[in-house]
Order: C-alpha cells, then sequence, then structure tokens
C-alpha cells in the first residue's frame, strides 16, 4: 500500500508517467546496458531488446500495478508479480540486481519526463518501485527455498538423451542428468531455462515449457525453430542453434523448473486451448492427468497450420485415448481431413472455441500467440466463464497487459 503523502502524488501524476513509459522503458535499458554490457550478452533477450517487445512489457507491468496501487489500495496484484517472479527464478536473478534496476529505471523517469519530476514526485516513484522490488524479491525468496537452493543458483548440467523431430519446424530433447540420477520434480505446466553460447561468444537464455509429465528419470522439451517471416525480424538464435548443434550426448546448461500455469486440484472439468507451440505445456497436463486422474473431464482444443505442422500430433491423439472422459477439437488452415479415432472433431480454418458446449465450474489454459489467446479469452468470457479461471501461458515477454 502506497504511503499517504505518496498516494494522490502517483495518482496525479501516473497518467504522465504511464503516457512516457515507452520512452522511460527505452532509456532505461539504453543506460543500463551502457554501465552493465554484460547484461544484454548474458541475460536479457537482445532479440527481444531489439524489437521493443520486452520494453513494452516492462511498461506494461510498471503501469498495470501502478494503477491497481491507487485504485484498489487494499490488494496486490500477485498474478502480475508472480508470473514475473517465476521468470525471474528462471534466469537466477537476485535481489542485488534490484538496486541497478530501481537506479536506472528512476533515472529514466527524471531524464524523460525532466523538471516535471519534482522531488516529491520522485520520491513518490521511487516508493512505488521499490513496493514492485519487494514484493518481488519476497516471492522469489520463497520460489529458491521451496526449490531447496540458494538464491539464483538455479542452474544445472543436463545431457541430451534423445532427439526427435516433432514437425517441420519442432524438435524435442528429452534431457538426463549426467550423474544417472532422476531429474528433479516440476509441476505439469512448468517450464525450464535453456543457456546456450552462440558463435559471437554471447550466452542467451530462452525459456521451454517441459511437455511430459513428471515423475520420470527424464525431462522433455519441445524447440520450434523461430523463422524470420519477412527476413526483417531475425530467426531466434537460440532455437536455430538448438536445432543445427544439440544432439545426443550434449550438455546443456538448464535451470530448475518454475512457472505459475499449473493443474488446480480437485475433479472439476477444464479446457486446455492452445495453438502452434503452445500445445507443449498441455502435453503435460494431459499427461500428468492420463497418470493420476484419468476420469477428469478434459476438453482440448488445438489450432495449428496443418496436421503436418501439429508438433506430437500422435501423443495428443493418444493421450486423448487414456482421458475416457475427454474430446479433441481440431483446427488446421489447410489440410484438415476428417478425424481418425473418437471423441475428436476436425475444422477447417481458424479456432472457434464459441462453438463448444461449456460445462459448469470449468477452468480454462491458454496457451500458443498473443491474439490467439485474447481471442479465446474473449470468447470464454462471452459464454460466461468468470475471469478468475481463466489462465494463461505466455511465451516471450509478457505482452498481456500492454495491449
Amino acid at each position: 500500500m502506497l504511503s499517504f503523502q505518496s498516494a494522490p502524488v502517483v495518482r496525479a501524476t501516473l497518467p504522465a508517467v504511464g503516457a512516457s513509459l515507452g520512452a522511460i522503458t527505452e532509456v532505461f535499458y539504453r543506460n543500463m546496458f551502457e554501465e552493465r554490457p554484460e547484461l544484454l550478452r548474458n541475460l536479457f533477450n537482445r532479440a527481444n531488446q531489439a524489437n521493443g517487445t520486452q520494453r513494452e512489457a516492462l511498461a506494461g507491468a510498471v503501469a498495470a500495478f501502478a494503477t491497481t496501487l491507487v485504485d484498489h489500495p487494499d490488494e496486490r496484484p500477485d498474478a502480475i508479480l508472480g508470473r514475473i517472479a517465476h521468470k525471474h527464478v528462471s534466469l537466477g536473478i537476485t535481489s542485488d540486481q534490484y538496486t541497478l534496476v530501481g537506479r536506472h529505471l528512476l533515472g529514466a523517469v527524471g531524464e524523460v519526463l525532466g523538471d516535471a519530476v519534482t522531488p516529491a514526485v520522485a520520491a513518490a516513484w521511487d516508493e512505488v518501485y521499490w513496493l514492485m522490488a519487494n514484493a518481488l524479491i519476497a516471492m522469489e525468496s520463497r520460489l529458491y527455498a521451496e526449490a531447496g537452493v540458494a538464491d539464483g543458483a538455479v542452474w544445472r548440467d543436463m545431457e541430451i538423451a534423445e532427439r526427435t523431430e516433432e514437425s517441420p519446424d519442432t524438435t524435442s530433447f528429452v534431457l538426463r542428468r549426467p550423474d544417472g540420477l532422476p531429474t528433479g520434480p516440476f509441476l505439469p505446466g512448468q517450464y525450464v531455462s535453456v543457456q546456450v553460447e552462440l558463435p559471437d561468444g554471447v550466452r542467451q537464455i530462452r525459456q521451454y515449457s517441459l511437455s511430459t509429465a513428471p515423475g520420470r528419470d527424464t525431462w522433455r522439451i519441445t524447440v520450434k525453430r523461430e523463422r524470420s517471416a519477412d527476413e526483417q525480424v531475425p530467426e531466434g538464435e537460440v532455437s536455430s542453434w538448438l536445432h543445427a548443434h544439440a544432439h545426443p550426448g550434449q550438455v546443456l546448461k538448464v535451470s530448475l523448473p518454475v512457472g505459475d500455469l499449473v493443474l488446480p486440484q480437485g475433479d472439476s472439468p477444464l479446457l486446455f486451448a492452445s495453438a502452434g507451440i503452445g500445445v507443449t505445456p498441455m502435453l503435460s497436463m494431459l499427461d500428468h492427468l492420463a497418470d493420476e486422474s484419468p476420469d477428469r473431464p478434459v476438453m482440448v482444443a488445438h489450432a495449428d497450420r496443418s496436421p503436418a505442422h501439429h508438433a506430437h500430433r500422435p501423443e495428443l491423439a493418444e493421450l486423448i485415448n487414456r482421458l475416457p472422459n475427454s474430446s479433441l477439437h481440431l483446427w488446421y488452415e489447410s489440410g484438415a481431413g476428417e478425424p481418425d479415432q473418437p471423441r475428436t472433431h476436425v475444422h477447417a480454418g481458424w479456432a472457434d472455441v464459441k462453438g463448444l458446449s461449456l460445462p459448469a465450474n470449468l477452468t480454462a489454459f491458454l496457451c500458443g500467440p498473443l491474439p490467439f489467446m485474447q481471442a479465446v479469452r474473449s470468447d470464454l468470457l462471452a459464454q460466461g466463464l468468470s475471469p478468475a479461471v481463466i489462465h494463461y501461458e505466455v511465451f516471450g515477454p509478457d505482452l498481456w497487459l500492454s495491449k
């Protein structure tokens, strides 16, 4: 909760700060990377820095947090903070780094807004930042403690045991510990970070969902090679490297599993809606349900370019067969064809969940491109679902709050 003296100042200046957040975050990253260039080389996603999506995500998060502070002073936006905290833990962020970020972020506010930043305004926004930062530090400390590691000590060597081409642009990698011991536990739907050294010596990190159920001696990730559609956006650096160079026997740096897109307890019905590579966390949750709660009602909706581009398509069909109270609804932009198994419905074109008959007490999980998730969420809300029961996972910077 903001202090009595800061609350009216933040309320009064929020429109101006919010309107300038794009410029503020641009200056923030520029100045921080000038002081600490190794952060861009070895921690931040330099592709997202180049295309501006990381700046947009940061601006959206700060604006949403500050708005909540002034409009709902008795609440804390834990959904926003939790997603950021899990991402930070996957990168090994530690509390001391928040001082560096705060100095450059508040310095950027002053640089962009100039004389409008009086001492009272500066003090109020410093309070906003540290309320957010301290909440994140506490959440991240709990996550590290729950994992039984020191703050930031998330990286492990993992050996590639198997490599499988799942579709023309996706490859799965089965990972095992080099010492032969079982891999650590995780919750279905969580992800890990993978760190690789690129040819120019830069170490880059990307997150990939674990695409099978926990409780096995290995983990599996599925990596879509991000290609340039128009030669204006560079191809994915880490995904391209993994597709070209990662083979059985090679050791990768992999983080401990994190992520807040996890299954609720109980026997209430579930909807999994995904598109493209967004199917991967759904596979983990479906695999877990098939092992632990096979009778739970499950509705699966997936959209893809074509059956050939649908990664893990045979595996998804097998999981549906293991879940007797499930149904599968597929949409393909081309080559839809006819269903080849019971309880499967195949459609041509874009995904449309408006025609699905949704049961009461449904919990929905969404993963895929942002426009897909926003469209599905809107359709679910129109059918009466509460926003509280619709959960999502964003691959890359979370731009949801900035749209």
